[in-house]
C-alpha cells in the first residue's frame, strides 16, 4: 500500500517492531512510577511553554482548563517515547545475542511479569 505510492522501496522488519513494542510495554508497566513522573514533567513543561504564548492574563485564564487537559493528554502520549526507545534497545540487544525470535518471546514474558507486578503494586497501595 504505502510502498506502492512511494518511488523507492523500503522494508519494515515486523519482528523488530513487535519485539520493541512488547519490550516498551513491559518497561512502561514495570516502571509505572517513572512513567507517571515523565507524564508529570511533560505536563508541567507543556503548560509552561503554552503560558509563554499569551500576552494577557485574562486571555490566558479564559481557556485554561481546556488547554491544561489537552496538555495532559499530549503528555501521556509523549511519555511513551522514552520507553519505545529503551524497548527497541532491549529488543536489539536480544536479537544480536540470541536471535530474532527471542525478542518477541522474552518480550511477552516481560509483559506478563510486569503486568502481574503492577497489579500487585496497585493492590498493595489500595490496601494501605
Amino acid at each position: 500500500m504505502l510502498t506502492e505510492i512511494l518511488p523507492f522501496r523500503f522494508e519494515l522488519n515486523t519482528i523488530a517492531i513487535a519485539g520493541a513494542s512488547l519490550w516498551s510495554l513491559a518497561l512502561y508497566l514495570g516502571f509505572s512510577r517513572v512513567s507517571e513522573w515523565v507524564i508529570e514533567q511533560l505536563n508541567r513543561w507543556f503548560n509552561f511553554a503554552e503560558r509563554s504564548l499569551y500576552t494577557s492574563q485574562s486571555e490566558f485564564e479564559k481557556t485554561r482548563k481546556a488547554r491544561e487537559s489537552q496538555n495532559a493528554f499530549y503528555a501521556s502520549l509523549f511519555s511513551i517515547l522514552p520507553f519505545l526507545v529503551v524497548g527497541a534497545l532491549f529488543n536489539w540487544g536480544l536479537e544480536i545475542s540470541l536471535g530474532n525470535s527471542w525478542g518477541i518471546s522474552t518480550g511477552i514474558l516481560a509483559c506478563i511479569g510486569a503486568g502481574i507486578y503492577e497489579l500487585g503494586r496497585r493492590d498493595g497501595e489500595s490496601s494501605d
